[in-house]
């Protein structure tokens, strides 16, 4: 299946355009790793998401992308926690960032198959770092894999698509 998705200027005007709650009231904000601002929450059929407004990265708290990956029929397996954390550590030259919400040094991993994507994963097993645009690459990799057989893929792939930049 390819999915051809639109490039949107305001991320937040679509976001508010979907059947997607957005708040900043969590109890407490979560600050963005990368600009150390306060990250708004996106939520999307009942998962919810930390987006940062200002560099478009966004957090996934252990357990978040594989739910929205597997409603979207696409394979989470290799979005496990332990599994992301078995991976080999990459050594690069971008600072390491600390973890949202356990303030913890996240390591730097790469995934993907294709060309890989190098992202940040708290080594607690609290959660997953995506800087603006490597959600995209994720997903436009796994759109070409064979989808599960499960779920209806539209809405999930297009929340995810436009807002987290899979079109660019």
């Amino acid at each position: 299946m390819t999915v051809d998705y639109p490039s949107i200027d305001n991320p937040i005007r679509y976001l508010l355009s979907l059947d997607t709650a957005i708040s900043t009231q969590r109890g407490q904000f979560l600050y963005c790793p990368v600009c150390k601002d306060p990250m708004i929450v996106v939520e999307h059929q009942r998962i919810e998401l930390d987006y940062c407004t200002k560099c478009r990265g966004v957090w996934f708290d252990a357990g978040e992308l594989e739910l929205m990956l597997e409603a979207a029929n696409l394979d989470a397996s290799s979005f496990d926690m332990r599994h992301v954390l078995s991976l080999p550590e990459k050594r690069i030259k971008e600072g390491k960032r600390k973890c949202p919400l356990c303030r913890g040094k996240m390591r730097k991993v790469a995934i993907g198959t294709e060309a890989e994507v190098i992202i940040d994963a708290c080594p607690r097993e609290e959660g997953l770092w995506f800087d603006g645009g490597e959600l995209g690459q994720v997903i436009k990799q796994l759109l070409k894999k064979p989808s599960t057989g499960k779920g209806k893929p539209e809405s999930v792939i297009n929340f995810l698509g436009e807002v987290f930049k899979a079109g660019e």
